[in-house]
Parts: structure tokens; C-alpha cells; sequence
């Protein structure tokens, strides 16, 4: 990130710690997400699940995160951000915990406790991703805000290839009830991580006067939690919600959103069954080929939120300074439509590693929502914007399975997942235009 000028008084940067514990907290919440993916063959097999048991069960996140993210972003306006991310992080925990006593619970069948606690663990993380922007938009200059947001964005990179090896040991070495355990511990030493260091700027100790003048200065909205401290009302009104969803630039950013998503969705789910089925794969080869176009979806992300502020410092437009990367990155991820084409395993792993690189570059959604978002609606504007990315956990596992049995390959599914590429780039210059702070309209 750009240097401090030289002060009489040198300026703190408390706010890179800041944003090295949103990193690992978020690394963490993608982890907990997980938990049932790595444990659940081996829970499958003790407590008698079947496949289609097992689906309904990884299902139950998604459906409650999307169907969560207005209300948690609402909460996030109005208590704001510190109050409710503990809470999220201490309850999502606890359903994670509560997962490794599945089958011993009275009242319900194993499926509908598992499916539930899966439920509810989606439903605490809602508030999650606003409250990310939230401390973002506090804690940054405008021209930091690409790099910071890259950074958490990352984690869900970065989640996979530090906790996934961790928690397959964990099922080997202890089985897979510890999983919930151990992960479900580690999210309350997180929660307890953030009650002692993360706070408003305006009331972080460690912050001195040169680096709050920095933020304010620089547009960072640094007594945004005081602002709403105690409850705020007149925020969350349905007048307020319609201008969220009719104004032209932030529906070309939501759909932008869900495009990219469509991406993200289809490494999650369907990638490492792409590469057994299509490509000659084994289980345990796909496993480790998958994490290395994780690996540069990571580099990439971090990459496009540094080049996002350079490109801001060194000509002072926004607008050209988030949608530069966005529009390279994504021409880059259209390349996974080659792969259809292409016959070699090298040749195919080559450009979803490039296709991965390129979406990193390009996600700087939640950079753009910390410049775009109304000071009064942080945590709701962020919330719709998440809806919208995570409706494509649910319609992308279902398109490419369609397609995939009708064509019997991967191929039209992969023209489907490129397409959307091209799509982020029409949402984003047909549809957003010029990028800036939306006011709202009383």
C-alpha cells in the first residue's frame, strides 16, 4: 500500500494490522464453510448418509447465507460493526461445534440436525463480507481500498490451501467429529481476537491523530461504528432498499457480482469432479491439481487490488482505476472457455490457473462497494451486493449439472462459466458507467 507522507508527527498504521486479522478471521469463516466437505465422507459412511442426504446437507449453507445477507447487513447499519461480527463469529462457531455431536442429539433425524446446524451456521456468517467492507470503508483511504479489500477477498483463496490440509489430517489422525471441534474452537479465539483489537478508528488506542486525519482525509468514513452506536433508526426503510435496487451503477455492479461468482461456484463445487471425469484425473491428483489455480486465484487478488490503488494514486480516477483490472482480469478468466478445446492435462490445468489468476485480478467488487456504498446504508448495500453474488452458489451447481448430462461433458458448461466472464465486463462498462459514493435521496 502507498507510504504515509512524512509528518511532524509520523502517522500510526494501525490499520494494517487491521486488515491482517479481517485475513485471518475471513480465512476462517471459509474454512468453517468447508467443514462438512472434508468431514463428510467419512460422517457419510459412520452415520448412513446418502449421496442425495449429503447434497441437501452441503446445500443448507448457501441457501441461508444468501437468504441472510439484507437482514445481517441491516443489523450491521444499525448496531454497527464490531457488536455484530461478534456475534456472528461466537454463534457461527458454536452450530460449527455442534455439528461433531450430530447423532447423538435427541428430537430430530441425523439429516435435519446436520441440515439445520449447516443452516444456521450460513445464517450467522451472512453479516460477515458487509462487515468486511464496513471496517474497510472505515479504516482506508480511497486509495488503499482496492489493495485492502484484495486482501480479505483473498482469503477465500488462501482458506483452502491453509486449512484444508489441516482439517483432512484432523479427520485421518482424530476423526471426523473432531473437524467440528477444533474449528469450531479456533472461531471463538477469533471472536475473542476481534473484541480486543478491531473497533472504530475513531476509538482504536493504538490510532494516533496523524493517522485518523490520513483516513478522513483520504475519505475513509473513520467514525462510521460511532455514528450508529446504540441503534440507528430511519436507515433500513423500504424507500431506502428501492433506491439500493433501481439505481442504474449499483445494479451493474450486483450483476457484475454474480457473474464473477459463477466462476467462483464452479471451481467449488464442480472443478475437482470435472478433472476425475473429463481429464483422467485420480481422486487424489485432482486434490492437490485443484489448489494451484486456488494458489493464483490468490496472487491474483492481490495483484489487481495493488495495481486498482497505483492506478488510483497516479491518475486520480476511480472510476478507471476499478474497472482497468476488472476488464484485463476478466478477459483473462474467459480463457477456462479454451479448455474445452484443448486436450492435454497440462494444457487444461495452464489455463484455469490463468483463467483463476485473471478472476483474482478482476475481484475488486468489494473494493467498488466500499467506494460506492451510501455512509447510512454500508452494511445493507453490501448485504444486497452479496445476495446477488451467492444467488450463483445456487443456480451454477444446478446449470453445469443440466448441462453436463445432456451434452455428457464438461464442455458446453464451460462455454456457460466463460460466457459470464464477458457478462462482468458488459455490467461493469454498458451498465455501471462512472464509479462514486451513491447519495441517498430522501
Amino acid at each position: 500500500m502507498p507510504g504515509e507522507n512524512d509528518n511532524a508527527v509520523r502517522a500510526t498504521r494501525v490499520r494494517y494490522t487491521i486488515i491482517a486479522l479481517v485475513f485471518i478471521i475471513t480465512s476462517l469463516n471459509y474454512a468453517d464453510r468447508s467443514t462438512f466437505s472434508i468431514a463428510g465422507a467419512a460422517a457419510s459412511d459412520e452415520l448412513g448418509l446418502t449421496t442425495i442426504q449429503t447434497g441437501f446437507i452441503l446445500s443448507a449453507f448457501a441457501w441461508a447465507y444468501a437468504a441472510a445477507q439484507i437482514p445481517g447487513g441491516a443489523l450491521l447499519d444499525r448496531f454497527g460493526t464490531r457488536p455484530v461480527y461478534i456475534a456472528a463469529i461466537v454463534t457461527w462457531s458454536g452450530f460449527t461445534m455442534l455439528q461433531g455431536f450430530a447423532g447423538f442429539l435427541t428430537g430430530a433425524s441425523v439429516v435435519v440436525q446436520l441440515f439445520l446446524l449447516r443452516f444456521l451456521v450460513g445464517f450467522c456468517e451472512a453479516p460477515s463480507f458487509p462487515g468486511n467492507a464496513r471496517i474497510v470503508a472505515a479504516w482506508f483511504p480511497a486509495r488503499e481500498r482496492g489493495t485492502a479489500s484484495a486482501i480479505f477477498n483473498s482469503a477465500q483463496y488462501f482458506s483452502l490451501v491453509a486449512f484444508a490440509p489441516l482439517m483432512g489430517w484432523i479427520v485421518h489422525s482424530l476423526g471426523w467429529r473432531a473437524v467440528f471441534f477444533v474449528m469450531g474452537a479456533l472461531g471463538l479465539l477469533a471472536a475473542l481476537t476481534f473484541a480486543t483489537f478491531i473497533r472504530d478508528p475513531a476509538r482504536h488506542k493504538g490510532v494516533n491523530q496523524a493517522e485518523l486525519d490520513l483516513i478522513r482525509e483520504g475519505g475513509g468514513l473513520v467514525e462510521l461504528d460511532s455514528q450508529t452506536a446504540g441503534g440507528r433508526a430511519g436507515t433500513f426503510t423500504w424507500h431506502n432498499v428501492r433506491q439500493l435496487l433501481t439505481n442504474r451503477m449499483m445494479v451493474g455492479i450486483y450483476l457484475g457480482q454474480y457473474c464473477i461468482n459463477v466462476l467462483t461456484y464452479f471451481f467449488v463445487t464442480w472443478f475437482p469432479i470435472y478433472l476425475v471425469r473429463d481429464r483422467g484425473f485420480d481422486i487424489l491428483q485432482a486434490g492437490f491439481v485443484a489448489a494451484v489455480p486456488a494458489l493464483c486465484g490468490f496472487l491474483g487478488g492481490v495483484a489487481g487490488g495493488v495495481l486498482s490503488d497505483r492506478l488510483l494514486a497516479r491518475t486520480g480516477s476511480l472510476t478507471l482505476a476499478r474497472k482497468a483490472p476488472l476488464l484485463g482480469g476478466m478477459l483473462l478468466a474467459s480463457l477456462i472457455m479454451a479448455a474445452a478445446y484443448v486436450d492435454s492435462q497440462a494444457g487444461v490445468i495452464l489455463l484455469m490457473s490463468l483463467a483463476f489468476f485473471g478472476k483474482g485480478v478482476a475481484s475488486l467488487g468489494w473494493a467498488v462497494m466500499s467506494d460506492v456504498a451510501p455512509r447510512q446504508l454500508a452494511g445493507l448495500a453490501g448485504g444486497v451486493f452479496n445476495t446477488f453474488g451467492n444467488a450463483a452458489g445456487i443456480v451454477t451447481p444446478i446449470v453445469v449439472g443440466l448441462l453436463v448430462a445432456q451434452a455428457g461433458s464438461f464442455d458446453t458448461a464451460l462455454i456457460f462459466v466463460g460466457a459470464h466472464c464477458l457478462l462482468t465486463i458488459f455490467a461493469y462498462f454498458v451498465i455501471v458507467q462512472k464509479v462514486e459514493r451513491l447519495e441517498l435521496q430522501p
